[in-house]
């Protein structure tokens, strides 16, 4: 038995599935030497099986934050000129906002996914890994100057938003779910960094803040892979490219 094998034993035949999806996965990735570290960022996609499920971290981002404060987020940030690579941007990242250990036998690097383009012209590339001691989740510490919570949500309701009904959802009519639908909200738009291509937002109803944007697309992409199949609702807005970022020269533009 690899150490993958043993790593995912006592999970789930479904979350071992998803997690031999995942790491079978082989995306086109563009040359991201091709741009300065300064353009890069990577976010821990952070899994981890509770009741049976599959489920990812997220954090809702502090108000004082100049970009994207109070919203949902992925652990990560920018490249830092002193990381290696990406994965290690997202590593520690997620350390410096949750104290998620840097060294720990229970994280289990997955893979990397195709880079996504942010609405700051960043080039994002998702980061899974596999958490298989959950009790480390309540041990962790948000960052008072970077994150306001810290919470999670079952990963295949992204596919399915009536999964979450179980989930202690926000109060409807509240800051953290203004829209008029029960779990899952969408606006179509034409978004200019994108070569003014048609774009479908997707938001989520979650326990915490929304689960929107660039975190959502991200999200999508993952549970589309992890449970190899699509979305139970209309993924795309008309005209809208299946992937913004898979080559180099689709990056061109920024």
């Amino acid at each position: 038995m690899g150490p993958l094998a043993a790593a995912i034993a006592n999970l789930s035949a479904a979350s071992q599935a998803a997690v031999q999806h995942l790491v079978s996965h082989n995306p086109e990735r563009p040359d991201l030497s091709l741009f300065p570290k300064s353009r890069l960022a990577g976010v821990l996609v952070l899994l981890f099986e509770e009741g049976g499920e599959l489920r990812v971290l997220l954090t809702t981002r502090s108000k004082d934050l100049r970009t994207h404060p109070g919203q949902t987020a992925l652990p990560g940030g920018r490249v830092d000129e002193s990381d290696i690579t990406v994965i290690q941007t997202a590593f520690r990242e997620a350390h410096e906002e949750v104290g998620l250990p840097l060294q720990s036998p229970d994280i289990h690097l997955l893979g990397t996914l195709r880079p996504f383009i942010s609405l700051h012209k960043l080039v994002v590339t998702p980061v899974v890994a596999l958490l298989t001691d959950p009790s480390i989740i309540s041990t962790l510490q948000a960052s008072e100057d970077e994150v306001a919570q810290i919470f999670s949500h079952p990963l295949e309701a992204i596919l399915d938003p009536t999964l979450a009904r179980k989930e202690p959802l926000v109060s409807s009519g509240t800051e953290d779910w203004i829209y008029d639908t029960e779990l899952h909200s969408t606006t179509d738009s034409i978004v200019a960094i994108l070569n003014n291509t048609n774009y479908r937002m997707h938001r989520f109803r979650s326990c915490a803040t929304p689960i929107k944007g660039l975190t959502a697309d991200m999200l999508i992409h993952v549970a589309e892979i992890a449970f190899d199949r699509p979305t139970e609702y209309d993924r795309w807005a008309e005209g809208q490219p299946r992937a913004f970022a898979t080559t180099v020269q689709s990056l061109a533009f920024l």
